[in-house]
């Protein structure tokens, strides 16, 4: 019987069977960002530790960043203290550093990939929830607490356990105005926001198989989301191109070696897997989220789903949204009127997801009632797209252009929502609170579909504006 790409790198990566049944599994690359570490190097110092592999661990700014200019000190004396206090442990440690100004800088999970630092075959952790974004390219990644920030800092390990695979295949082709962003809300619908739980996902089919490596990256972001830790798509050629050449990646006959092992740790074409889903991609339409999670979600054509239409364990959480969100079952989700739009994060602010956005906006206007941002994901992002001159195409629409970071993702910086504001959003979540006003509504949806409710101040089908 063969095997799965998990088991292969999670059985390369084990030091031992622990007593628990858990594994103790070797982590080869440790990102961390200024949120989560100072926690973690503070248990350190209070245990007298070092950091036993700093060059297994590299760090950037993202979550408390201005976007709109970032004089220091910063303003919010947490957040000066929290980048302060990275800055201090770097230096401290050895630990490669990358801040802003540096080129290099950005969300983590963007900085990662274009860097060459994530590759095929790693175990990856991160004190994020969304490091399964890391999975695109044929990795084991996820998200961990701050105690097991310590644990990687100090040990290089983590005692985890290890989750079943389940395949998901898309099959087909995406239908016109359809993207990653809503292929991935529309599987998390189809299985819940539960259904990963002790599962990884292994994506595949033609539709996965045709997705750029941008895309393959909004995929696996968004894993977490629906209960999974993990979410991964096999490595193939355009992983290996994409890899080629940058900085961090194998270079020269190390990179020819490094290509022929990471094709033999796809998975084989007799693994088993624990479960197996199929879904037509021609299904999935333009999709918007009406609720509270980000498995409540509809096509752009639907209605709000009535509490009938819901099953049992859905309406609790379904009675919650519908009265946090104000908005009515059986009417529908087109039309709603937006305050904000926010084009960003570390699932829609890469290269690709600005030029689709930039194709909507191309001689229109924001309209009159509407705040819109646009964030890249990385210095060098930001970068390519002012070369490409998208940047001119926002300002020239009305929206605002920003400097890089996780911005109003989760506002845990100055970019926020205020009061009841609805925000049309390219990131991950529409959790309460979560765009930093505890009454403000998210609505989440692809870059295009952000740029598409920006300019007509509403929810609207993007096909109409692309056509």
């Amino acid at each position: 019987m063969g095997k799965t790409l998990l088991d292969k790198v999670w059985d390369l990566h084990t030091v031992r069977e622990l007593p628990s049944g858990q594994t103790q599994l070797f982590i080869g690359l440790h990102l961390i960002h200024e949120v989560t570490s100072p926690q973690g190097f503070q248990m350190l110092t209070d245990a007298g530790l070092p950091v036993l592999f700093p060059q297994r661990t590299f760090a950037t700014v993202d979550h408390i960043v201005p976007t709109d200019g970032s004089k220091r000190p910063l303003m919010d004396g947490l957040a000066e203290q929290m980048l302060s206090t990275l800055e201090r442990n770097v230096r401290k440690h050895e630990i490669e550093f990358f801040p802003v100004g540096s080129g290099a800088q950005g969300i983590v999970h963007v900085i990662g990939p274009e860097l060459g630092l994530t590759c095929p075959g790693m175990t990856i952790a991160c004190g994020d929830s969304h490091t399964s974004t890391h999975g695109a390219f044929g990795a084991v990644a996820f998200g961990i607490g701050t105690s097991q920030v310590r644990d990687v800092l100090a040990s290089q390990c983590l005692a985890l356990d290890r989750p079943r695979v389940r395949r998901i295949r898309v099959s087909g082709t995406l239908g016109f105005g359809v993207y990653a962003k809503d292929v991935i809300l529309h599987i998390i619908r189809t299985l819940g926001v539960k259904g990963g739980v002790g599962y990884a996902y292994e994506y595949a089919g033609s539709v996965i198989e045709s997705f750029s490596m941008e895309e393959r990256l909004t995929l696996c972001n968004m894993s977490i989301e629906g209960g999974a830790r993990v979410g991964y798509v096999n490595p193939d050629q355009k992983t290996f191109e994409y890899l080629r050449g940058r900085r961090f990646a194998p270079q020269g006959e190390a990179f020819e070696r490094a290509v022929r092992w990471w094709s033999s740790i796809a998975s084989d074409p007799d693994a088993e897997y624990a479960d197996q889903v199929e879904i037509e991609g021609a299904s999935i339409p333009p999709s918007v989220t009406w609720g509270i999670n980000p498995g409540q979600a509809i096509g752009i054509d639907e209605k709000i789903p009535t509490l009938a239409e819901l099953r049992g364990g859905d309406r609790s959480s379904a009675e919650e949204a519908i009265r946090f969100m104000e908005f009515k079952p059986g009417h529908p989700i087109r039309g709603t009127p937006i305050d904000v739009a926010f084009i960003g994060s570390c699932t829609n602010g890469r290269l690709s997801d600005l030029r689709e956005a930039a194709r909507v906006a191309r001689g229109r206007r924001v309209a009159a009632n509407v705040r819109a941002l646009v964030v890249p994901g990385s210095e060098e992002v930001k970068r390519q797209a002012e070369a490409e001159g998208l940047h001119e195409i926002f300002l020239e629409a009305g929206f605002q252009w920003r400097e890089a970071g996780c911005s109003m993702c989760l506002a845990m910086n100055p970019d926020k929502l205020v009061g009841r504001e609805i925000c049309a959003s390219s990131s991950n979540r529409n959790f309460r609170g979560r765009q930093g006003s505890p009454t403000g509504r998210t609505l989440l949806m692809s870059p295009a579909m952000v740029a598409a409710a920006a300019i007509e101040g509403r929810v609207t089908d993007v096909r109409e504006l692309l056509r």
